[in-house]
């Protein structure tokens, strides 16, 4: 399985738990191959750890954080006076909003090899 969107990052606690973090921005023509993509990730967790999801003091062997923002932003048009020392504002249009998705995924080192596996994460 390819991922276009989610770019992980690994690190690893002291205690061997392993933590992969991704982050994507899309503008609203990508968000839906965007949440597929998170969806992706996280049913083949469910799929291949079933009722392994939650806290590793409770049993569990992976757990996840998904958040998300929405974001417009307003250009500004801006123009210094020579003449007052000042500096004038204009807003512009504003651009298409972007979605950003930020994606935890910690779990055991049996699954964080087989995340990797399965996605191709180095």
């Amino acid at each position: 399985m390819s991922l276009n969107y989610l770019d992980f990052d690994y690190s690893e606690d002291d205690e061997g738990t392993g933590t992969f973090d991704a982050m994507a921005s899309v503008l609203p023509a990508q968000l839906a191959a965007l949440h597929a993509e998170v969806a992706q990730v996280l049913q083949w967790a469910h799929s291949e750890f079933p009722d392994a999801c939650g806290p590793s003091e409770d049993g569990g062997q992976w757990q996840y954080d998904l958040q998300g923002v929405q974001d417009v932003s307003t250009p500004l048009a801006l123009d210094f006076d020579a003449a007052t020392g000042s500096i004038h504002s204009a807003p512009g249009t504003p651009t298409p909003p972007r979605t950003t998705l930020t994606l935890s995924v910690s779990g055991s080192t049996d699954f964080c090899a087989a995340l990797r596996s399965a996605f191709g994460i180095s």
